[in-house]
């Protein structure tokens, strides 16, 4: 509290101990600098980074105040078992609001900043008991509390029961949000509440078909890992799972795995021709084809000659694809892509048409939320409002931006395409037995598997495969992935009529990303900024 945002002092004795230990033991950073870290700047040690470090501090001390820079490092700091922030922690470890805490808990949290992951109570009940006598035996060497309260507090300790966190449901789903939630928090002074898209029912629907599917036919198939993603037409996505099991692994497969897509990919080659002037009945010869020294084959080799578009669709042919694709012209099929949504690089190549491109599967299924929706590009997207603390009201996030393509047009011939897959196609094993329409899709050597469809209300895509990428025993798109499809759908959907999102919106909307980027006084705990003259106002960008 006494100095200025640097504390000299400690960076010379800092500087001093690293010096005599040969290596960095210590650091002379205040807590001032330590938010700048959590929230402004990236922790590369360089002089650049140190400078501007230096200049964020004192602008901070000066234009927030002591408090409100403790408040704000407290609230971002992390405590291990995956709590950030003082309210998380006490949630988390004592299942109480921060302002319930009694002392010798608030003592154990505060003891945690050093080193969480070390010292967390659950993990390390020990350590934890040392440092929160540490911070109990400082306490009274500043005059906080009388050295008979400390010790007091002390023979206490066998009555604090840290509880151990709940499993984490959609915790795939919570990384790939965090991000967004801590841009909408971080300027807040307080907590805030982030309401989301997830509907924890369908996250346990999605987490237990998955599982089921590999520990049964998966182990038998040498499919070691699945990822599925539900959304409704809008984007917002609904349940999310990344893999096989959390616990083990935090890697999202859903987002951030880029795999060849196969023959969903087809999807755009046929939009594009139905753009050029193509209808469904028109004919495409479906033979034996040579591109530029590249000949690619029919599943099973068999070919059938002049064939309907709706039928080489539905059958998934390669040949009459990559033919039709070359008539209609490859940047056109890049363009109806990108105009659906798909943002993965994609490679001005014959085989483009067959899915070689790699391509997440949030992306893909977003791309065919556009279908269903009928305008495009759909955007997934997770928080639908916030509020501060102390505030009255809640702001609207969700969804980012409207849909700018109208699809009417073509929409019908889409759909109906997209059915015939599921009636007669290579996906008749994701009938869930209502209307559904989607797409199966198998990479080269059987090492990717996709079924991406929807229903009336969800939209949902579901990939199969290894992260080393070895080849499965014969896996297609339209067996397993379409079944775990199927199996989640059967029961999503009855799960989703209690908990459509219809009616959830806040009365504002505030973009904080805009807005934070168009004002340096944006506060996003009240949507508002400081214009200069008059009192603040809201931002309705």
């Amino acid at each position: 509290m006494d100095h200025f945002g640097i504390d000299v002092r400690g960076i010379g004795r800092a500087l001093v101990r690293n010096f005599a230990a040969g290596s960095v033991v210590e650091g002379g950073s205040t807590i001032t600098q330590q938010l700048i870290k959590l929230q402004y700047l990236d922790s590369d040690r360089t002089i650049k980074r140190k400078i501007q470090e230096f200049v964020i501090a004192l602008w901070l001390e000066w234009r927030l105040g002591k408090k409100e820079i403790l408040t704000r490092y407290l609230n971002s700091a992390y405590l291990g078992a995956g709590a950030t922030g003082m309210p998380a922690a006490a949630r988390i470890y004592f299942d109480k609001e921060v302002g319930a805490l009694d002392l010798v808990e608030s003592a154990m949290l505060a003891g945690l900043l050093r080193a969480p992951s070390q010292w967390n109570p659950i993990d390390n009940f020990e350590g934890a008991r040392q440092r929160t006598s540490v911070v109990l035996d400082t306490m009274v060497a500043n005059d906080k509390i009388a050295l008979s309260q400390a010790e007091q507090v002390k023979a206490s300790f066998a009555k604090v029961h840290p509880t151990a966190p709940p499993p984490r449901a959609g915790s795939w789903f919570a990384d790939w949000i965090s991000p967004q939630a801590g841009e909408i928090a971080g300027a807040s002074p307080g907590s805030t509440t982030v309401r989301t898209t997830l509907v924890p029912h369908l996250q346990q629907i999605a987490e237990k078909v998955v599982r089921r599917a590999l520990d049964t036919e998966g182990k038998k198939a040498g499919a070691s890992q699945a990822a599925l993603v539900a959304m409704t037409p809008d984007g917002a996505v609904v349940a999310m799972v990344g893999g096989r099991d959390y616990k083990q692994s935090q890697f999202n497969r859903a987002v951030t795995a880029m795999r060849q897509p196969g023959s969903t990919f087809k999807l755009f080659v046929y939009y594009a021709a139905l753009k050029a002037g193509f209808s469904l009945t028109d004919q495409v010869l479906d033979a034996p084809i040579d591109v530029n020294g590249w000949s690619p084959e029919n599943s099973g080799g068999r070919y059938r000659g002049w064939v309907t578009l709706a039928e080489a669709f539905a059958r998934s042919l390669n040949a009459p694809t990559v033919a039709l694709a070359q008539e209609v012209g490859l940047d056109n099929v890049i363009a109806a892509a990108r105009e659906l949504g798909i943002n993965a690089p994609l490679v001005n190549t014959p085989s483009l048409a067959l899915g070689t491109s790699e391509t997440s599967l949030l992306d893909l299924t977003s791309a065919y939320a556009s279908v269903r929706l009928g305008k495009a590009p759909v955007e997934p997207w997770g928080i639908i409002d916030f509020q501060a603390a102390g505030q009255p009201n809640a702001f609207r996030v969700g969804p980012p931006t409207a849909p700018a393509d109208d699809l009417s047009q073509y929409q019908p011939d889409l759909l109906r395409l997209l059915q015939l897959v599921v009636q007669r196609g290579t996906g008749r094993e994701a009938s869930p037995g209502a209307f559904a329409a989607g797409k199966t899709g198998t990479s080269q050597n059987n090492r990717d598997a996709w079924f991406v469809g929807f229903t009336e209300p969800l939209v949902a895509g579901v990939w199969v495969g290894n992260d080393d990428e070895t080849p499965m025993k014969d896996v297609t798109g339209g067996d397993l992935p379409a079944r775990i499809w199927r199996d989640f759908m059967r029961e999503g959907m009855a799960a989703l009529g209690a908990n459509t999102l219809d009616g959830q919106a806040a009365p504002k909307s505030c973009n904080i990303t805009a807005c934070s980027r168009t004002y340096r006084s944006f506060r996003s705990s009240d949507c508002t900024y400081q214009p200069y003259y008059g009192g603040r106002r809201l931002c309705e960008k």
